[in-house]
């Protein structure tokens, strides 16, 4: 009996793991790790889907040209509002455009999905879904770059 004692003793005392000290403002990992891997599983599902569609070669251009679009426009439009916001001159005319952009990235989505005759109903919600994701998780992405940055400069 003594010894089941010793060994519950023995793991009482040994010393806790070293923790990962994070600097103020900086995402953990699992955030940042979540945030890359939505953007990855959205736009490989997105290409994915498009790879397999039975739809004509310019039209899987269109689609993959509205998702390029779409994300260059989220993470421009994101840096321009956290500039903003951290006393970074942006013009007005940036400022509009990657508004401009992103609204113009997502209604050609909307827009192309409507119209798609060849697209059943359950693939153009894929679509959108991916879209959304991907467009989401890169405003993600460039938020926590912005702030893992920021906390080191900080320190």
């Amino acid at each position: 009996m003594s010894e089941q004692n010793d060994f519950w003793d023995r793991e009482k005392r040994e010393e806790p793991k070293v923790k990962v000290e994070r600097k103020e403002g900086e995402p953990t990992q699992a955030f940042k790790g979540a945030s890359i891997a939505a953007l990855l599983i959205g736009v490989s599902a997105y290409m994915i889907g498009l790879f397999n569609a039975s739809m004509e070669l310019n039209e899987k251009g269109y689609y993959f040209a509205v998702l390029i679009i779409g994300l260059y426009a989220a993470v421009s439009l994101q840096k321009a509002v956290r500039d903003r916001e951290d006393g970074i001159p942006v013009t007005n005319i940036y400022y509009g455009i990657s508004w401009l952009a992103l609204i113009i990235a997502i209604a050609l989505m909307a827009i192309g999905l409507y119209n798609a005759g060849s697209i059943i109903l359950s693939e153009k919600g894929f679509y959108a879904m991916s879209f959304v994701l991907s467009v989401f998780a890169a405003i993600t992405v460039q938020k926590n770059v912005r702030d893992t940055d920021k906390a080191r400069e900080n320190s």
